[in-house]
Parts: C-alpha cells; structure tokens; sequence
C-alpha cells in the first residue's frame, strides 16, 4: 500500500466514480466527521458520482439515498441498491433476489441466530437488525466488548457450515444466503443507472474502504484506497488497496478526496 499522495494525476484526472464503504471508512467512532460528509459535496461539484457501498440495513440505505449527497448506493452487502430520483420524487429500489426469497432466506438466518448466539458468547445480533431484508448482522465490537479474532472467527465458520456467506466488516459478521456480494450489485447499478460497463469503466473508479468485506472491490479496481484503520486487517486481506491514507476512517476519507481533487 502506498501513501495517499503518491497517486500519481494522470490517475487522479481520470477518475469519474469514487465508490466508499461506510463504517470507519466515512466514520469515526460511528459518527460521520463534518469534513467527510464535506468530501462528498466537494466530488459532485467537480462532476464525480459519489456511490457508497455498505453493509448497512435497507433502512438506512433508504434515508441515505434521499438526503445524502450520493448518486446511488448498494447495501447489506449487495442485497439491492437504492437510487433516489429528486426530478421524480420516487426511489428506485433494485433487489438481487424476490421478496419470497428474501422472506425464506430470514427464516433460515432466524434459526442461524439461535445458534450463532449460543455458541459464541459475548457476541450479540446488531442493533441495527430490524431495518435489514436480506442479511443478519453479528455484532463482535459495535455495541459489545470487541471480541477475540477467535470468536470473530467461530462467527464466520457458523455461517458457512450453515452454507451462507459471511463476510467481516469492521464492526460485524454479514451472513446472507446467495452468490451476490457488493462487487455484483454495483456491476448492475453501473449497467441500470449509469447505463454503462463497469468492466469497461473500471479505471475510472475510485473506491475507498477499510476491511476485508471490501476486498472484492479492492481486487477489481486498479485504483483502490484504504483509510489508515484498514492497516489492522492487513494479515486478513490478500488484496489490499493500492493507496492508504494517514489518517483514520472520515478524516481518511476527506484526506483521500482532497489528494483526488489537488491539482
């Protein structure tokens, strides 16, 4: 990973797309720092689309959506994205899988959580579980005692003998039964809402993250960036950003914006 300000500006005058993670990423202890939400503000008015890709609930996404300064997001990992259309009043609202499906895949998470819950203690259903439609959220350090890589771990194994998905945020364990992941539902909001190839496009693309969640969008974007925080998941990730900021979480972020601006 290289420093933030050694991106070089044939890069920076390319980029069209900053895509962002969330948590500790625009945050910092759970708030969002004035100079990140700025950050955003700062990418439309130069003409870049500002899409974040989260793992949060749907019904935080829908609040975002509206009254942030975004162009779109995907969230609960790839569930869906939201797009709120202002000239309309309407938000659109793109699942990867049916309301029937989704309402079978709670069941099976239901009895996953029993189960999750008895066997690993300390651990606990994230406080933000009643506004989510396709995922279950485990919490190990938002609102608990952060807990041991061990129980993060034993968290992770319980999802996948269960065949789910699971993946590690900062804060969480996301499980979710299907083959989408965030990578997946931005490939479908570039081709519905920006009509165009994300293949195709990929250079073009910024995306800023903090963790191993975020490692598929590291991975597929030549021009990838950390906050300083993502340096703790360092011995997790095979695919680390291509840049990191000197300093954490929001602070990062407007870090990142203002080297991406600077010219």
């Amino acid at each position: 990973m290289q420093p933030i300000q050694h991106i070089p500006e044939a890069i920076k005058r390319k980029i069209r797309f900053v895509l962002t993670d969330i948590d500790d990423t625009l945050t910092c202890n759970g708030r969002i720092p004035s100079v990140a939400f700025a950050a955003m503000e700062k990418l439309q008015a130069a003409g870049i689309r500002v899409v974040p890709i989260t793992g949060r609930p749907a019904g935080w996404c829908d609040h975002m959506a509206r009254m942030w300064p975004v162009d779109g997001l995907v969230g609960e990992n790839g569930a869906f994205y939201f797009r709120y259309d202002a000239a309309r009043k309407r938000m659109i609202r793109r699942y990867w899988k049916t309301e029937r499906q989704r309402r079978a895949d709670q069941d099976r998470l239901d009895k996953l959580k029993r189960r999750i819950l008895e066997q690993v203690p300390g651990c606990a259903i994230s406080a933000d579980q009643a506004y989510r439609e396709a995922d279950l959220a485990v919490d190990f350090c938002e609102d608990v005692p952060p807990l041991p890589a061990e129980s993060i771990d034993a968290i992770v194994r319980l999802f996948q003998s269960a065949g789910a998905t699971a993946k590690i945020s900062s804060i969480h364990v996301n499980g979710w039964f299907g083959d989408y992941d965030k990578l997946a539902m931005t490939r479908l909001l570039f081709s519905e809402v920006f009509e165009t190839d994300l293949e195709a496009v990929k250079d073009r693309v910024l995306f800023t993250g903090d963790s191993p969640n975020d490692e598929p969008m590291f991975r597929f974007f030549p021009y990838s960036a950390g906050v300083s925080n993502v340096r703790r998941f360092a011995d997790r990730m095979a695919d680390p950003p291509a840049y990191v900021a000197d300093r954490t979480g929001g602070r990062g972020f407007a870090q990142i914006v203002d080297q991406l601006l600077a010219g």
